[in-house]
């Protein structure tokens, strides 16, 4: 399975040095290179290109000239940006099934079109849910969705909620394990 990981994700976990987190994935990261040139801010940007080349992550460039025409009409831009190289990934993905293709974002735009073309979709706190699933400590992660909350994501109060309710369901099939 090939995971194509938008920036919003790696900005949130790389803000916070938890980008080890995706690593909880079966299959090859994949970041498109325009994904990788939307990280800026620092110390994400950093700690992306670090975990980048620590965890052997596919950085992907632009797609078939075709794939990457039909991702721009299917997100309605103009130019090619990080999510027309995600959603043109998951065309080419799908064009050709040899396993199935995730896409990690926060972006709804981004996330309602890889689903609807047949990618399993998830987003910063799926990340962080599967990481209580493998192995990580609910409060542990509890406390992450308030620290990636207060570097920028910035949740609404029912989004922390849910995270909180996931995370602990998360827990409790563990423990039930």
């Amino acid at each position: 399975m090939d995971v194509y990981v938008d920036a919003t994700t790696l900005i949130a976990l790389g803000t916070v040095g938890e980008l080890d987190l995706l690593t909880t994935f079966d299959g090859r990261l994949v970041v498109p290179e325009a994904v990788l040139r939307e990280v800026t801010t620092e110390p994400a940007r950093t700690n992306v290109e670090r975990f980048c080349e620590r965890e052997d992550v596919l950085i992907r460039p632009v797609s078939s000239a075709m794939r990457v025409e039909h991702a721009k009409e299917l997100l309605g831009e103009k130019g090619v940006n990080g999510d027309v190289q995600i959603i043109a990934g998951v065309l080419v993905s799908t064009a050709f099934p040899v396993g199935s293709i995730g896409v990690v974002s926060d972006d709804r735009r981004v996330r309602t079109v890889a689903d609807g073309l047949g990618a399993t979709v998830t987003g910063t706190v799926g990340v962080i849910v599967r990481a209580v699933e493998s192995e990580q400590d609910e409060q542990a992660a509890k406390e992450l969705v308030r620290r990636i909350d207060s570097h920028g994501l910035h949740m609404t109060g029912e989004l922390r909620e849910r995270a909180y309710e996931l995370i602990e369901a998360a827990a409790e099939r563990r423990s039930d394990r």
